[in-house]
């Protein structure tokens, strides 16, 4: 996604958005359902174009990509240097993948878990009464209302997964990382120190948990 101009950007991120795409003067809807996955490569800089931090926050999670272990990489060998063809094959429909997404959405919370939710988005802003000392020091945004909706949002998807249909606490915990990690904007101190969004989030969740 770094890697392509800001323009081009741009018109992604209107269909991430509006779920439309605009050619000239003429407007077309996307079909759905429709998402957008996008990789970059954080050892790359030169010819690249970082998103904005309003533009990372279209995307609902930022996913950390470690190295492959051993057992992954000869697996990479044996798909990629073979004679063997690799062949994709379909496992839903778009409209399957839309019934998911209802289900999903219709995954009760409790108030209580709402209210934990809001109290870790707030404590991720260095202005609020409640942020811990880290992200008073460190912190130059915190997270936004999208970064709420994404919380409870994949917090209904994993109690899911679990075989719950309620969502918990550990729920919010658990996704608040992926959820939260591009959405944190750190200050000059924050950058000099190479204190990491991570840390940031463990400190609020510490705190938040604690309250």
């Amino acid at each position: 996604i770094n890697r392509a101009t800001p323009k081009t950007q741009s018109a992604l991120l209107e269909g991430m958005q509006e779920h439309t795409v605009s050619v000239g003067d003429r407007t077309r809807p996307l079909p759905k359902p429709f998402f957008v996955l996008a990789t970059q490569n954080p050892l790359e800089m030169e010819g690249t174009y970082p998103l904005p931090e309003a533009q990372l926050d279209r995307f609902m999670f930022k996913i950390m990509v470690n190295f492959p272990k051993a057992a992954d990489l000869l697996r990479i060998i044996d798909t990629t240097v073979g004679t063997q063809a690799l062949q994709a094959k379909s496992v839903a429909t778009g409209e399957q993948l839309s019934h998911l997404i209802e289900v999903a959405r219709a995954v009760p919370v409790a108030t209580h878990v709402k209210e934990y939710a809001v109290r870790v988005l707030l404590a991720t802003h260095p202005d609020q009464e409640d942020a811990p000392e880290k992200v008073r020091q460190y912190v130059r945004y915190g997270g936004s209302p999208r970064g709420l909706q994404t919380l409870i949002t994949t917090a209904k998807v994993r109690a899911l997964l679990e075989g719950r249909y309620n969502v918990s606490i550990e729920d919010i915990n658990a996704v608040a990382f992926p959820a939260l990690r591009h959405r944190i904007v750190l200050n000059f101190d924050g950058l000099a120190d190479n204190i990491t969004p991570e840390k940031l989030i463990e400190a609020v969740i510490e705190s938040v948990e604690t309250a």
